[in-house]
This record gives structure tokens, C-alpha cells and sequence, in this order.
């Protein structure tokens, strides 16, 4: 290949839709297996490339010059081959500097912990130490050597104010788990995760319900990419370029998530909005359905709603690892915490808040069939529909709510 990327599993990885929006150069994505690692790199059949977890230490030994930064950091995430000799660099620094920046210039005597020792790690230490941080303490399952463990992270360093994860924990596909429960850590000015995929992890999202400001990895990742592509075609390139490729990306990325009372009009939106926005429409009920070879009446009448629920949940979490999507929910999505987490991932959940007496019953819904059960249901829910979403938009008829929820989503402050 001339253009990609080696790492020991990719099936996350935005860099081929990155890349060629830079370059307009083809890129290619390359798992490798540790064995393999050197001879990929003594061949030197390419003319420049990524790495990623885990071994961006691993090709530091194989190559012929690498620049003082990467030294410093003690990692690679960049290799260009010119004419047979082998140059590396760390775009990394570059790229986390740039992320921590959009929300803050300056921690100037901030105690800071890191979570993980790898070469995201080492990156990171780099740029908190740049950026004046009092204190940085690594947080290792192998603690020693200057490394503090977990525990001790928990249980001694819970004044921090900067957390940042370096782990790949929460990365999709095992897209569930925090490296550690920031929920002790009662100081925290700014939580920063270098995962990308999905758009929000838990760990940011335990962040966004504490009212901290967090941060995810896409911003870092399309930064380091415009830096590397850089060094692969000697040209230097704005920062501007690195702005509208992460709007790209992070708004093609994105799903439009429909929350509200059965006959709010969840489908009828999103249908209209799959339209205007030339997406794939997706309607939780109907993929249940699906599923369970039966309809929802069915399943309710033979496995009560403890099972309805249960498929709901296993559905949800399959289709909230896609992208790019609208989803649109059952009326009792949100009763189950883990369902928003998971539709949360990608997506941004509108609520749509449709007046009480415009809820219209219906025989297909067997919680919300007489107009009795659709005002228990109301007032049962109306609570949760407002603390779990991210907007409320009123329902005004398909085509203005359509338009409102696209001109909140387009204008989202990223």
C-alpha cells in the first residue's frame, strides 16, 4: 500500500474517511499481528503510514530517524518512507494539544491524571507537562516505576481536576465500561478521552451528568491525521482543514434519536427527516418485530413486557453501535437507563414533546390503547422524557418539527 494504517485491530477506525479528505490520496486500513510487525516495517512497501494500539513503541527499533518529539514522547504514530529510509514522528501531541485547547488554553498548576501507560499515554504526558500542569500521575494496572495504581488513583489522588483516558476501554466494539468511576473525584474541571468511537463513551457521558466538561478523541484523531499528512506530503496544511473535516465527519457520524409518547409522531418525523437529510430511516418497534418473528401484541400477550423489554434493550444496543442513522424509539425506550447510554453513544436524543391531548390511542400498542392508559403513561414518563434528552423540540406538524430538529443538529456546538 502507499497510504494507511497498521494496528492490531482497526474495525473502529475513521482514518480511511479521513485521510483521503485530506490528501485525496487512497488509504488503507492494516491489521497486523505482533509477529508480523517487524517484517511490515523492514519491508518498506509503502510511502507513509499510521499506527495506532498497540505499537506505536513496538516500531520505534526499525526505524532509521525519528524526530525529537516522538523521541521525547517515546512513541511513533507516524513512519514516511523516503527513498528506503524510514523517518518517524509522534502527530499525537499535536493532535491531544489541539483537543484539550477547544475547552481549555491554559492548566497552568492543574493536577491531572492519566489512565493508561502506552503510547497515547506518553503523548498525553507531553502535553499536560506543555500546557503547565502542577502535577501528572500516571494510572497503570501495573503499577511501580513512577506509576500509581487504580486504587490509589481512587483513593489518594481524588482532588484531580484533569482526567484523561488513554485506554482503549470503551472503544467500540466493547463500547460499555469506564477505565475507572470518576464519580469520586469531586474537582474535575475537564475529563478528556482519546477513544473516538463511538462519539460519546460512558466515561465522557458520567462526565456530561456531573456537568463537567468532556471531550472525545475525533477531534484529536482528525488533527493528527492532518499533521501526518503533512509529513507524508511535505505540504503543510491549516488548521482550518482540520476544523471542516471534524464537522464532516462528526455530523455524518452522528444519529438523529426520536424520544416521546406512543403517537407523538416519532416515526412520521423521522421518515420526513431521513428524507431531507438523505439518511437511512430506523424504527426500534419495527426491528423487534423483526427479531422476535412476531408483532408487538404478540409478544406482549406471550412474554409480558418484561420480555418486550428485553428484546427492546438487546435491539437498541445493536443498532446504537451504527452511524449516521435516524432512530426512532418505543414510547418506553427510556425507562431503562442503559438504553438512552447506549442511543447516546452516537446519537443525539430529541424528545419530541407533543401536547397531552393530541396523543391519539391506538390497538397496536398495548400500554397506550385506550386514552386512560396514554394519560397514566404520560405522567408516568414526562420526567424521564425530560431529564434524558439532549433537546425538546414541540411537535408542530412533521415538516416544521423536521426542520427545527435539523437546524438544532446542524447548529450543535462540537
Amino acid at each position: 500500500m502507499e497510504y494507511g494504517l497498521i494496528g492490531e485491530k482497526l474495525g473502529h477506525s475513521f482514518s480511511a474517511e479521513i485521510h483521503p479528505k485530506i490528501t485525496g490520496k487512497a488509504y488503507e486500513l492494516k491489521e497486523l499481528s505482533k509477529d508480523s510487525v517487524e517484517a511490515f516495517i523492514k519491508q518498506k512497501d509503502f510511502k507513509g503510514i499510521n499506527v495506532t494500539i498497540p505499537y506505536k513503541q513496538t516500531v520505534m527499533p526499525f526505524l532509521d530517524n525519528i524526530d525529537e518529539n516522538a523521541k521525547e514522547i517515546g512513541a511513533v504514530n507516524t513512519i514516511v518512507n523516503k527513498n528506503g529510509v524510514l523517518y518517524g514522528h509522534n502527530t499525537d501531541f499535536g493532535g491531544l494539544l489541539a483537543l484539550i485547547k477547544k475547552r481549555k488554553n491554559d492548566l497552568t498548576d492543574k493536577k491531572a491524571l492519566i489512565l493508561g501507560d502506552g503510547g497515547a499515554s506518553k503523548a498525553a504526558f507531553a502535553v499536560l507537562k506543555h500546557l503547565n500542569a502542577k502535577e501528572i500521575l500516571i494510572v497503570s494496572l501495573f503499577p511501580g516505576n513512577g506509576k500509581i495504581s487504580y486504587n490509589d488513583a481512587l483513593t489518594q489522588h481524588f482532588d484531580a481536576e484533569i482526567i484523561i483516558n488513554a485506554t482503549p476501554v470503551g472503544m467500540f466494539p466493547n463500547v460499555n465500561g469506564m477505565a475507572i468511576d470518576i464519580s469520586r473525584f469531586k474537582n474535575l474541571e475537564l475529563v478528556v478521552d482519546v477513544v473516538y468511537n463511538p462519539l460519546r463513551t460512558d466515561l465522557t457521558l458520567a462526565a456530561e451528568k456531573m456537568d463537567v466538561p468532556a471531550l472525545t478523541g475525533l477531534y484529536m484523531l482528525v488533527g493528527q491525521a492532518v499533521l501526518a499528512a503533512g509529513h507524508f506530503t511535505e505540504n503543510e496544511f491549516g488548521t482550518e482543514i482540520t476544523d471542516k473535516i471534524f464537522n464532516e465527519i462528526v455530523t455524518e457520524k452522528r444519529n438523529i434519536v426520536l424520544t416521546g409518547m406512543p403517537g407523538s409522531g416519532k416515526t412520521t418525523i423521522g421518515k420526513v427527516l431521513a428524507e431531507k437529510l438523505g439518511r437511512e430511516f430506523v424504527d426500534t418497534d419495527e426491528l423487534i418485530v423483526k427479531k422476535a418473528g412476531k408483532q408487538i401484541t404478540e409478544i406482549f400477550a406471550n412474554e409480558g413486557e418484561g420480555g418486550f423489554r428485553r428484546i427492546e434493550s438487546e435491539v437498541i444496543a445493536d443498532i446504537s453501535l451504527q452511524n449516521g442513522l435516524i432512530i426512532a424509539t418505543g414510547g418506553g425506550a427510556v425507562l431503562n437507563n442503559d438504553n438512552i447510554r447506549h442511543l447516546k453513544h452516537n446519537g443525539i436524543v430529541f424528545f419530541l414533546d407533543r401536547e397531552l391531548n393530541e396523543l391519539i390511542p391506538t390497538d397496536d400498542r398495548p400500554l397506550a390503547n385506550s386514552k386512560e392508559s396514554i394519560i397514566k403513561r404520560y405522567n408516568e414518563r414526562i420526567d424521564i422524557y425530560n431529564s434524558t434528552n439532549d433537546y425538546s423540540v414541540k411537535v408542530i406538524g412533521p415538516e416544521k418539527t423536521a426542520n427545527e430538529i435539523i437546524k438544532i443538529f446542524k447548529g450543535i456546538d462540537i
